[in-house]
């Protein structure tokens, strides 16, 4: 970490999201430690506006035209730059001032940003598991060329990075992300069909925004987090294991060749992996947030997932040992599975059948550069798009290729 007097600066894609929010929230406490300087943000003007008069960045990005004039208004004294459109979160993620981005923009959106960071030497404090999962090879490349770290603010990858330090990555024999197993964890297949948005955005243990949570109910975000800790860690798809464990007290586990299983336990907190993140190799006192108190916590249990009534994590599965442009694809379908939910156009149990009539479609090819990453990527979400139960689902789809 760089510090220097007036404190690390930090650029956040994403900043008016969960993560965002808790990032902002953790720099407020640590005033002498942090300073925000720049903010990617999409249409919430309210709270990226708060924000703002708070912080005071150099340097703030929003969607569109529209949320530029409503910021405006609301902060119409802000003297800093204002860059509006897709250029915004390049500028951010590559601010000058920036020695570490927070990577939190929702879906493929963080790619090209969080990419652009790591070529121009920034730290990258990965909130964002689709970046990994579209073009994992192209972002852990460039974070070699340039020898900047890329650092796991998923709290399941946070804490396999914490176990893993002191360690010799040769002597892993596996890795073991745990999952609160979402709302529907005892769902049967027919109480799965009748599931609603409004259902599904009740997640037992953690607030997000809803694409993620839906993510959590099907156990898609699982997967993508198995791909992500592919690249990450460098381990295939046989040695990263999943448990399911609803308390979400035990965050991950590593497991060596030995036998000896490290995990890293904490209270269910988004602050906590933020924080190391931010502040690697070193801690911050978090002495704000409660202990972790085994007794009161009770007894904390472990299943396996089920991967029938939860498809998507086998997908997921197939899609990394497919390697190429097909995690691509998985996740550019699943975004607009779950859009299409969100919007009630699809049923639930459609999202998983919408990805897998998708990656049945799609010819892997290798994941050679960005432009055929974003190729798939496109195909990918036309062909998600046009699927419809009504026309057989997949002969529909067939037609966007």
């Amino acid at each position: 970490m760089t510090d220097t007097p007036r404190g690390r600066a930090v650029a956040i894609l994403g900043s008016t999201g969960s993560v965002g929010v808790s990032t902002l929230a953790l720099l407020e406490r640590f005033p002498d430690r942090f300073r925000a300087v720049a903010l990617a943000a999409g249409r919430n003007m309210e709270r990226l506006a708060a924000q703002v008069r708070r912080h005071g960045p150099a340097l703030v990005s929003v969607a569109d035209e529209v949320a530029a004039r409503e910021f405006r208004e609301r902060v119409p004294d802000y003297a800093g730059r204002l860059v509006v459109g897709v250029d915004g979160p390049l500028a951010v993620a590559t601010h000058p001032e920036a020695t570490v981005v927070i990577s939190a923009l929702v879906g493929a959106l963080g790619l090209m940003p969080t990419l652009a960071a790591a070529r121009a030497g920034k730290d990258v404090a990965l909130a964002n598991k689709e970046v990994l999962v579209v073009a994992g090879e192209l972002v852990t490349q460039a974070a070699r060329e340039q020898g900047v770290a890329l650092l796991p603010v998923d709290s399941e990858h946070n804490a396999i990075f914490q176990a893993l330090q002191g360690h010799n990555r040769s002597e892993v024999r596996r890795i073991v992300l745990t999952a609160s197993g979402g709302p529907f964890l005892h769902h049967t297949v027919a109480q799965l069909a009748s599931v609603t948005v409004a259902d599904a955005l009740k997640h037992p243990t953690w607030k997000m925004g809803s694409k993620i949570t839906v993510d959590c109910s099907t156990l898609m975000n699982k997967g993508l987090e198995v791909i992500e800790a592919h690249w990450l860690f460098g381990m295939p798809a046989d040695q990263i294991d999943i448990v399911v464990h609803p308390q979400s007290i035990v965050h991950s586990m590593v497991e060596y060749i030995d036998g000896s299983v490290i995990s890293q336990m904490a209270v269910p907190d988004m602050t906590i992996p933020i924080a190391y993140a931010l502040t690697y190799p070193d801690r911050l006192p978090l002495s704000y947030l409660p202990s972790l108190d085994l007794p009161a916590a009770g007894t904390l249990t472990f299943l396996p997932p089920d991967r029938e009534r939860f498809p998507c994590l086998a997908l997921a599965y197939q899609a990394l040992r497919a390697g190429g442009t097909m995690p691509a694809v998985l996740n550019a379908a699943n975004e607009v599975a779950v859009e299409r939910f969100l919007a009630e156009d699809v049923a639930y149990r459609d999202v998983p059948e919408i990805v897998r009539s998708v990656m049945a479609l799609h010819p892997r090819g290798p994941a050679t550069d960005l432009e055929t990453l974003m190729a798939a990527d496109r195909w990918a979400r036309e062909a998600a798009s046009a699927w419809s139960v009504a026309s057989g689902g997949g002969r529909q789809a067939a037609t966007a290729t």
